[in-house]
């Protein structure tokens, strides 16, 4: 047990990966008070971070739901937080000891003594205050962004309830200029869609709404709405699956359409305020002390959001939205690569209508990654692509044990030795496959080309038909001219499928004579060269039934009848299959 000078500390009642919680006293005059201790003596910044930003929050509202903060300090190396002790336990533990009558578990083992409805008699009164109490941290422009019933503390003798773990909370603007999250964050079980980081979508105040609509699922029912330990999986529940309703005739339809309506994909389909929630508990809570029973009643009557909010829907831009869904199925159904270019002018809305596919894409379980060119780095080989992957290792990291396994598995089979290689420019990866060894020294020539045939390994990993990738490059028409030979050959490669990328440029940026179009033209030629060679393959298949011996004595034949030959003008082999299928 670790002791904290100036406190006795006493029961255990939490642990996690980096920190303990305890029931302890102060000294000085016998306080009761909560320590919160960081394990480690050395603990990464992050954590320490965490630590002072949970202490800042917390300190910061003060209403009387949100559990009391007196010290951050360190001793002996330790960090800690002293907070109030109210004598009350989470909402997780409380489940698990089946303390509320309206868990299905204390129900079976009570029904002689448990009213039918008795569930209403707790659940609402404690579903009205949570409401409240996250309304008023609302109302400090504060997303909590981890509501779960283990940071939902309740003290059932007196009823009272308080929010605990401010550790990743954030303020919000409350002018509209909030940024779609670029991490996943928050407890997985319990994020909203957006929290996820691939919907297109800035976390706000709803964010929390929809965690507390799935903590409120599962105070209900039992269980949790989507029943999976998978975390690409959860991700995907989250935003592509419905959950079974919570009905039951032991309560009203209207609790129901309450927790679904929390629950909602969309933030603008949920409940835009914790007062607007609030309000309807409380007309739950009022039919029910009347009447005995909850009639149905129309939701969100008094529900009014305070922030101002520019909808990031996309208006008119429909058939621009399916041209690129549909060459993603294409890309998804016929193992192919391909490559589409969005153009206009600055401002008119390009990256914003190809950020109108995470969320189709995340539906398919595939990954979405960006990067963006910049001019003044226009020197510079290959930075948005670093970029994109660097963001997709990120992502990969918080799969969990058993995935980073599988990674890394993939990943140190086709890299094999030369891990470094892309350790050097993408050191994310170092945490997936470890350290690689030294890479022998080479020629410039030979060392350029050893690392393009590494990357385009690299890139390949990840391009499955479980999971295909899209590559979103903003301002494409910046990019060097090492990059976009690079991506030529990407797109041509024969072992490359199951790969979309997108490239934006401003067309008044750049002239007709652009390096982007010698891009376009060459990968268009070599997708002309393909189909040639496609169509020669059949007819060579069709007239030697793929026997080696016959097809080399058919190339020589029609080589010297002058069927095949090489065309100087267009630099590449031509046949007339017309005069083939003649013989």
């Amino acid at each position: 047990m670790i002791t904290i000078s100036g406190y006795k500390t006493g029961k255990k009642i939490h642990e996690s990966t980096n920190s303990l919680v305890y029931r302890g006293y102060r000294e000085t005059d016998n306080q009761p008070v909560i320590l919160k201790i960081l394990k480690d003596v050395y603990p990464p910044p992050e954590e320490i971070a965490r630590l002072k930003r949970e202490y800042e929050f917390t300190n910061k509202i003060n209403v009387a739901g949100i559990v009391n903060v007196y010290k951050l300090d360190k001793d002996q190396q330790h960090w800690f937080m002293v907070l109030e002790d109210f004598d009350g336990e989470s909402l997780a533990q409380l489940m698990t000891k089946h303390t509320f009558s309206w868990s299905p578990q204390s129900v079976a083992g009570n029904a002689k003594k448990i009213s039918h409805y008795s569930k209403l008699d707790e659940f609402l009164p404690l579903a009205i205050q949570i409401a409240e109490i996250l309304g008023q941290v609302h109302r400090h422009n504060i997303v909590h962004k981890d509501i779960n019933p283990s940071n939902i503390v309740y003290n059932p003798s007196t009823k009272k309830v308080k929010l605990i773990d401010f550790g990743i909370s954030e303020t919000v603007s409350r002018h509209g200029n909030i940024q779609p999250p670029t991490m996943l964050t928050g407890t997985l079980a319990y994020i909203s869609p957006e929290q996820t980081a691939r919907m297109n979508r800035a976390v706000d105040c709803r964010a929390d709404l929809y965690s507390l609509g799935v903590t409120f699922y599962e105070l209900l029912t039992g269980q949790l709405p989507f029943q999976t330990h998978d975390a690409l999986e959860l991700i995907h529940s989250h935003i592509a699956k419905q959950p079974v309703p919570p009905s039951s005739s032991s309560y009203s339809s209207s609790i129901s359409d309450i927790v679904m309506k929390l629950m909602a994909k969309n933030a603008v389909d949920r409940y835009q305020s914790a007062y607007g929630l609030q309000a309807d508990l409380e007309t739950c809570w009022q039919q029910w002390q009347t009447n005995g029973k909850i009639s149905p009643f129309p939701l969100g009557r008094h529900d009014n959001s305070d922030t101002f909010q520019l909808s990031k829907k996309l208006y008119g831009r429909e058939q621009e939205v399916e041209t690129l869904l549909n060459v993603f199925e294409q890309v998804n159904q016929e193992r192919s690569c391909e490559m589409i270019l969005v153009s206009g002018e600055s401002g008119i809305g390009k990256s914003a209508l190809v950020q109108e596919m995470y969320k189709p894409i995340s539906e398919q379980h595939g990954y979405f990654i960006s990067g963006q060119f910049n001019q003044s780095h226009q020197n510079v080989p290959y930075t948005a692509l670093f970029q994109a992957f660097q963001s997709l290792i990120q992502y990969l990291l918080t799969e969990g044990e058993t995935k980073i396994t599988t990674w890394k598995e993939r990943l140190l089979t086709v890299l094999g030795s030369n891990g470094q290689i892309i350790a050097d420019v993408i050191p994310e990866v170092e945490l997936i496959i470890g350290e690689s060894p030294p890479i022998p020294d080479l020629g410039p020539a030979e060392a350029q080309n050893r690392f393009k045939l590494v990357f385009q390994n690299f890139i390949n990993v990840f391009t499955q038909p479980e999971h295909p990738l899209v590559i979103f490059l903003d301002n494409i028409h910046w990019a060097d001219n090492a990059t976009r030979y690079f991506l030529t050959q990407l797109v041509t490669a024969a072992d490359s499928h199951h790969l979309m990328i997108i490239g934006t440029y401003r067309k008044d940026d750049i002239s007709d004579t652009h390096a982007m179009f010698d891009m376009i033209a060459d990968i268009e030629q070599e997708d002309c060269v393909s189909e040639r060679a496609k169509s020669f393959a059949e007819v060579l298949l069709t007239k030697t039934h793929g026997n080696p011996f016959f097809m080399n004595e058919f190339l020589k034949t029609i080589y010297k009848n002058g069927i095949f030959k090489y065309d100087y003008e267009q630099q590449h082999w031509t046949c007339d299959t017309h005069k083939i299928n003649a013989w």
